[in-house]
């Protein structure tokens, strides 16, 4: 019993392991988020494929719709 139990736990603790490693990704600069070109005013939403060349504006007002906005329609297009 106690083996079976132990078994058990290990197995969940794998996959629990495997889950965290999918979900964080290499780290590697390639797997970009977001840029901010301030020379250029652009920001790139890269997840989504989105550039805007509203950079200073996006900073000074601090409202992020803009980007926002379209992050999560792409996220519930992925729900559909």
């Amino acid at each position: 019993k106690a083996r079976l139990y132990e078994k058990q736990i290990e197995e969940q603790q794998l996959a629990n392991a495997k889950d965290r490693k999918e979900q964080v990704g290499s780290g590697d600069r390639s797997e970009r988020i977001r840029t901010y070109n301030y020379p250029q005013n652009r920001l790139s939403e890269h997840r989504i494929n989105l550039t805007l060349y509203s950079l200073e504006e996006i900073m000074l007002s601090g409202n992020l719709d803009e980007v926002i906005n379209p992050l999560i329609a792409h996220a519930q297009s992925q729900f559909e």
